[in-house]
């Protein structure tokens, strides 16, 4: 019987790598869209927010902005760390491991990392610290470049990763990879959790070819890519994709949620 390849959450290698360089992540990642925001903050029944693997705190500070009150929870010192110089009091745990204390929280929100969260033990930690009525809102930004660019993109992942088919597909039609994490997400979630949506919020970014690399530098690829002496000619034929299509581009991309109340 074969093998099966390990889920995100079992990678703690992969989640725990992108605090290599703070600074680059919190300027290459994008912020999420003003009505994503907007939802869970409308749907949430106080200000009181848990983050959960806040990173360097780009949601968490939306958020603040928005008028929430945010603790952090993020594994990688770090980014911890970073996130704290911008205003986010953070605690440093693994989600799974980590001790409420007795305090709960109007909503629970993460963005970009609950992949990275086993979703059974997650959704019970989720459970005990969110208020009965309170919101859970996980959520992921999809970067969907161009169909010619996308193609492109998925023809360096071929060449260069021919042993991960995946990684090329996830190049070309990125939005398949993540309803694989909504759908694991809700399969995880149990009697705890109703009025279950999945609502999905457009936005658009414009992309210099120095603006991708660095993006994709901070990606989760980016650590198998190096460990095997291979990310310097990804980030090479990237680029060179990118000068080819003119040296820039427009991203009218989807950011994808998963919401929920706690029952």
């Amino acid at each position: 019987m074969p093998t099966l390849p390990p889920q995100p959450h079992q990678r703690r290698d992969m989640a725990e790598s992108f605090g290599t360089d703070p600074g680059l992540y919190d300027r290459a990642r994008p912020t999420y869209p003003d009505a994503l925001i907007d939802a869970i903050v409308a749907k949430s029944p106080g200000p009181e927010v848990l983050d959960v693997g806040c990173g360097t705190g780009i949601a968490a500070r939306q958020l603040q902005a928005a008028g929430c009150r945010v603790l952090g929870v993020e594994v990688d010192e770090r980014m911890a760390a970073y996130a704290r110089t911008t205003g986010v009091e953070v605690e440093v745990s693994s989600f799974e491991s980590w001790d409420p204390k007795g305090r709960t929280y109007d909503a629970l929100v993460a963005g970009m990392t609950w992949h990275w969260i086993d979703p059974v033990a997650g959704a019970a930690k989720a459970a005990e610290a969110l208020r009965p009525g309170g919101t859970f809102a996980v959520f992921w930004y999809v970067l969907q470049p161009p169909p010619e660019l996308g193609a492109a993109f998925a023809a360096v992942h071929r060449d260069v990763l021919p042993g991960n088919p995946a990684a090329s597909r996830a190049a070309a039609a990125p939005l398949g990879a993540y309803e694989h994490f909504l759908d694991r997400t809700a399969e995880g979630l149990g009697a705890a959790f109703t009025d279950v949506e999945r609502p999905v919020f457009p936005w658009s970014r414009a992309y210099t070819r120095d603006e991708w690399l660095d993006q994709l530098r901070t990606s989760g690829m980016a650590k198998p890519l190096a460990d095997a002496g291979k990310l310097g000619t990804v980030l090479d034929r990237t680029g060179a994709a990118i000068d080819a299509y003119g040296g820039s581009f427009t991203l009218d991309s989807t950011a994808v949620a998963l919401i929920a109340t706690r029952a």
